[in-house]
């Protein structure tokens, strides 16, 4: 007889908020939790989620998007929430969360079978400082990325001419990890990430409700976090070319 599968893959639809907050406690030795503890672990997962944010790039959370310039305009800025402000026009429209901006280019013809992109170089606040004219008009290929509690500011230099403007800025941007909210909810983290998350929350659990097992969760986390980082990502070839060498040469 056959041996019979689920015949699905959804590890990240699987698990819900419940039961990762479950899960955690379990690992420190707490069962049928409620009320106050449920609670108590939903703000620790979400500042997990948090403190993810400081781990590096995460690429399940990148974004691209065709910024519209307007002449003459240097600072486009993307909010937070839409309770926060309007986000500047874009490609998709009604872009919010982003967190950082990672590389941009200035691109031509953006529908067109003609379409052709100009690298535009990041600068930091020292040297966007240093421009003695940060209205001057022609073709943008600098741009300066303030980050802010509620929103992301975009400076660009030059600002776009009238020939510029029908131009887009185009560049990939890191978006912020959404919150747990809802019980039943599932989280914005893919599967490879299950695990080091729910290893994450039981850390944090210990630190409140198991103090002498927060060093031996710490471990467990920080060793599935670092093979989800390590796997995490879009592979590239590698070549590897043997050096020339004439001795005597």
């Amino acid at each position: 007889m056959a041996n019979t599968t689920s015949g699905t893959a959804t590890f990240d639809k699987t698990f819900a908020i419940d039961e990762i907050v479950e899960d955690a406690f379990e690992r420190i030795g707490l069962q049928n939790v409620a009320g106050y503890q449920l609670k108590s672990a939903r703000r620790s997962l979400n500042i997990l989620f948090q403190e993810w944010g400081n781990r590096g790039i995460h690429y399940w959370e990148i974004g691209e998007l065709n910024l519209d310039l307007i002449e003459g305009q240097a600072e486009y800025k993307f909010f937070r929430a839409s309770s926060d402000g309007t986000s500047a026009t874009s490609t998709p429209n009604g872009v919010y969360g982003i967190s950082d901006v990672l590389e941009a280019q200035l691109r031509n013809n953006r529908t067109a079978t003609t379409q052709s992109d100009s690298p535009m170089t990041k600068v930091d606040r020292s040297t966007y400082a240093g421009f003695s004219n940060k209205l001057s008009k022609g073709t943008p290929n600098q741009y300066w990325v303030q980050r802010f509690i509620d929103h992301v500011s975009i400076s660009v230099y030059p600002t776009p001419d009238s020939t510029n403007a029908s131009k887009d800025m185009h560049f990939y941007y890191i978006k912020r990890i959404q919150d747990a909210g809802d019980y039943t909810n599932a989280t914005d983290v893919p599967f490879r990430f299950v695990p080091c998350m729910t290893a994450g929350l039981a850390f944090y659990l210990s630190q409140k409700y198991a103090p002498q097992l927060a060093q031996q969760m710490k471990l467990y986390y920080e060793d599935e976090l670092a093979r989800a980082l390590a796997e995490d990502g879009s592979a590239s070839s590698t070549y590897i070319t043997p050096k020339v060498y004439y001795p005597g040469t």
